[in-house]
């Protein structure tokens, strides 16, 4: 088989769907967790379109799944990945640009890019979301890690909350951990890397969790939303 003639071509992004993502979309970000606003959807739709335009996939695709991902998060976190597929499918406004089965694909996307699914994405579309909602920058990782860690578990003291971010990082990120690359373009590849050299470096993880909490547990750092896990 020749698989150019079933590779899809890139397609520009018609106005009037930045439009409406722009006005109707992405301002539902602002209700959610300070990890999960308006320049997180921002900053995932930017990596998605990157991807896309490498992969010579459909860039319009490419910018709705983006800008849905996370839509789900106003149901709760543990399901939010088909809360977000069900919303696109759902958005009658979309049906004006798309077709049904390009919807599906798109909505599919959207419930595959949770890191910790239990099966992997089911398109290139899901597998660019999936890598452009992982921003792997080792700081940021564990900033978001000691965040969640403070919102979720307050009874916790310092020292527990220090192991257990050691124990999410180890789980999700360390040599062996849940969390794969889907793309051999990923611009993750990199920051893996290092986050996966301090992870096996005891001491060093541990210091660098103990001055984020500092930071995190300062008077003045409470978030009033609850933050998510990276």
């Amino acid at each position: 088989m020749n698989t150019e003639q079933h590779k899809p071509k890139n397609r520009a992004i018609p106005q009037e769907v930045v439009r409406y993502v722009e006005t109707q979309i992405l301002p539902r970000y602002a209700a959610f967790d300070a990890a999960h606003r308006e320049d997180h959807a921002r900053s995932v739709i930017a990596r998605s379109l990157a991807l896309a335009e490498k992969l010579g996939v459909r860039t319009d695709m490419a910018y709705v799944v983006a800008a849905y991902h996370d839509l789900g998060l106003k149901f709760g976190r543990e399901q939010h990945h088909t809360e977000s597929a069900r919303i696109l499918l759902g958005d009658e406004r979309l049906r004006s640009w798309f077709k049904p089965e390009e919807l599906q694909l798109m909505a599919d996307a959207c419930e595959d890019h949770r890191a910790s699914s239990a099966h992997p994405p089911r398109s290139v579309y899901g597998r660019i979301v999936a890598e452009a909602d992982r921003l792997i920058d080792p700081e940021t990782v564990i900033r978001r890690t000691v965040q969640y860690g403070l919102a979720h578990y307050p009874e916790l003291p310092p020292d527990g909350h220090i192991r257990r971010a050691e124990e999410h990082l180890r789980t999700k990120y360390g040599e062996g951990g849940y969390l794969r690359l889907l793309l051999a373009e990923s611009p993750n590849a990199a920051p893996l890397r290092r986050l996966r050299q301090l992870i096996s470096d005891p001491p060093r993880l541990h210091a660098a969790i103990a001055r984020m909490f500092q930071q995190e547990h300062a008077p003045g750092n409470e978030s009033p939303q609850a933050a998510q896990p990276s």
